[in-house]
């Protein structure tokens, strides 16, 4: 069920898996960092995952569901990017480029499911 697009999606979100692992490993040792760093790890590789898991959706609604799953990891990774700069524990250099390609995801996928529901609904 590949849809145009997703190959995109599929290499921005496993490069930024790729950087939240390099960030996690970074927190748990320069920073002696254990919980969140687990959470934003989690959150953050789930993404591509869930993206990569989509490429063999059973349907089209299976699809869109994925990516749905997808977006809401990335949601979540905001957040959990969001307490980890609050907090001191990363910079707003590293924050702020994480943040951006987080966002980057987060179009990215909202306009995959948009254009996927649209063309069920013709």
């Amino acid at each position: 069920m590949a849809e145009s697009g997703n190959s995109i999606v599929a290499d921005k979100s496993k490069a930024f898996a790729i950087r939240v692992v390099g960030m996690a490993r970074y927190l748990q040792k320069e920073k002696g960092e254990f919980v969140l760093s687990k959470q934003v790890l989690k959150s953050g590789t789930s993404i591509g995952a869930n993206v990569r898991e989509s490429k063999n959706a059973e349907s089209k609604l299976d699809f869109i569901h994925k990516l749905e799953i997808a977006l809401k990891e990335s949601d979540e990774t905001e957040y959990w990017l969001d307490i980890l700069y609050e907090t001191n524990y990363i910079p707003q250099s590293i924050y702020d480029s994480m943040l951006t390609d987080n966002k980057e995801l987060t179009a990215l996928l909202t306009s995959i499911i948009k254009t996927s529901k649209s063309s069920i609904n013709k």
